[in-house]
């Protein structure tokens, strides 16, 4: 199994998997840790890193 180096695509990763788990068992992960990463990804994807 290869792990992405790209940080962006990472944090993308994450955030998908966090996003599936509040959809699918209605988990409560506050909405302001979802949106810094979801944030954080969007940036890091845009700037290549």
């Amino acid at each position: 199994m290869n792990i992405t180096k790209n940080l962006g695509m990472l944090l993308l990763a994450v955030y998908l998997t966090l996003v599936g788990i509040m959809t699918l068992f209605h988990v409560g992960i506050p909405v302001i840790v979802t949106g810094i990463l979801a944030l954080a990804a969007g940036i890091l994807i845009l700037i290549g890193k």
